[in-house]
């Protein structure tokens, strides 16, 4: 690959006003956005410092064994360097206007770690037969990152739960129905929706602040218990009570052990 020659003015000329997107990201968001800010700016000094190597003939000279290698690396690790140090400030004005927030890893870091404190968590220590979501039901899923993010809001459960019980319930198929009449993202049927308010269970965001409104009102039931409140989803809240807990029914086991590998798969993609 050729050297690219890059003429450098104003290093921040071309991105000084960036489309600006609803501020209103959680911990993980901000992180995966800072990230990509920083590998951004990383990426533009490496640039800036190719260019400049290229006028003097490199750091060991145009002739040199192996220099144009240990230009590329020395390239790459300064960079780096340069980038968390914040000497261009390319990442952080990129962050800002996106979040309208300074850029502060160590905060964010600590975000994230409180925003994991305050979900339910489930054991994941038997989840050795638990699967992972396909990459179409991802895909699909995608379509509904903004309302499932607005009913989390809405009723204080966190996203990626929503995200793993419509995965379990629908593969995020919206079009989806049971045998036993369950309709839509996550499969509400046609009493429980009545109570949720639900006006068209066909309608995903009608169909996703239902079905978690009822998830909440689970949460709540069983004391924050992920769970016995998944197994209550599934099975009824009626058979958690009778048991004491989640109840022996394969199914019902098979579906919680499904949700675990959601839910692994989301605590991974940070």
């Amino acid at each position: 690959m050729s050297n690219i020659g890059l003429k450098i003015t104003n290093n921040v000329k071309h991105i000084s006003q960036p489309a600006t997107v609803e501020s209103s990201k959680t911990p993980r968001e901000k992180a995966k956005l800072a990230k990509a800010a920083q590998d951004f700016e990383s990426m533009l000094t490496s640039m800036m410092l190719k260019s400049m190597n290229k006028t003097t003939g490199g750091l060991f000279g145009e002739e040199s064994f192996g220099g144009d290698y240990f230009d590329t690396i020395f390239e790459t690790e300064m960079a780096s360097h340069i980038s968390k140090s914040k000497s261009l400030g390319v990442a952080e004005m990129i962050y800002k206007n996106v979040i309208g927030e300074d850029l502060d890893m160590n905060k964010i870091k600590h975000e994230v770690a409180e925003e994991n404190k305050s979900v339910s968590k489930i054991d994941f220590k038997n989840d050795s037969t638990a699967v992972s979501p396909s990459k179409n039901s991802i895909k699909r899923l995608g379509e509904f990152d903004d309302i499932i993010n607005k009913a989390s809001k809405s009723h204080n459960v966190d996203k990626n739960l929503i995200k793993s019980v419509i995965l379990a319930e629908s593969a995020a198929n919206p079009d989806a129905i049971s045998k036993a009449n369950a309709k839509g993202l996550m499969q509400l049927i046609d009493s429980t929706a009545s109570d949720m308010n639900v006006k068209n269970v066909w309608n995903p965001k009608d169909n996703i602040f239902g079905g978690t409104k009822y998830l909440s009102k689970m949460l709540k039931q069983f004391d924050g218990d992920v769970e016995k409140s998944l197994a209550a989803y599934n099975a009824g809240p009626g058979n958690v009570q009778k048991y004491n807990g989640v109840p022996p029914f394969e199914e019902t086991k098979s579906y919680i052990n499904r949700i675990k590998g959601y839910m692994k798969y989301w605590e991974n993609e940070l």
